[in-house]
């Protein structure tokens, strides 16, 4: 997903500053898709430059409110519809996990307890979040019903990320694997028989 179809979306909804969009882009994305706000403002600019969103307003203190044009929805649809999908997936957690092995154990152990608080955490605000739009506080908007879609993914993903922590804290090189060299032999040595002739 790029930035710039991502505000063109959320612009598709109706006008909005470059605050709301960041507000916007934390409540529904948050660490999935994190937006920094000099990052939306930069965009904003090469938005209307490029004639796909315009400035409907400007407030106080000059915060402008953008409102997507023809030509920006027309871009967005565009997108959604006929251009591949990038499924490239940069989890730092995921990078880490090559390099355990230069870990120690305790250490590990300590990392991966913390890791799947993390993850459980975030899955269950996702949760909460999801129960909130079942029950109907957030309406059943086309645009609702597909918020709705994209929180279940954050829920599962975090639920998975959360089990994988877990998981990794009861096998190598978190928890060491058990020695499998035969055990020496306590019982005294049998005295040699006698030959006999």
């Amino acid at each position: 997903m790029s930035l710039r179809h991502g505000l063109l979306g959320l612009l598709a909804e109706g006008p909005a500053s470059g605050y709301d969009l960041a507000r916007r882009f934390s409540e529904t994305l948050g660490t999935i898709w994190p937006a920094q706000h000099p990052k939306i403002y930069a965009e904003l600019g090469r938005l209307a430059a490029d004639g796909l969103v315009e400035v409907e307003s400007e407030g106080p203190r000059r915060r402008k409110a953008y409102r997507i044009t023809d030509a920006g929805l027309a871009e967005v649809k565009h997108w959604l519809s006929e251009v591949d999908v990038d499924h490239t997936m940069r989890l730092q957690p995921l990078l880490r996990s090559l390099f355990f092995w230069l870990m120690d154990a305790d250490d590990l152990q300590r990392h991966l307890a913390a890791e799947a608080r993390f993850y459980t955490e975030i899955a269950e605000q996702y949760r909460q979040y999801a129960e909130r739009k079942d029950r109907g506080e957030f309406g059943n908007s086309p645009q609702t019903q597909s918020m709705r879609v994209a929180i279940e993914a954050g829920v599962r993903l975090y639920s998975a990320l959360a089990d994988w922590a877990e998981w990794a804290q009861t096998v190598p090189p978190a928890k060491p694997a058990k020695s499998t060299k035969p055990a020496k032999s306590t019982k005294p040595a049998r005295a040699a028989k006698p030959t006999t002739r």
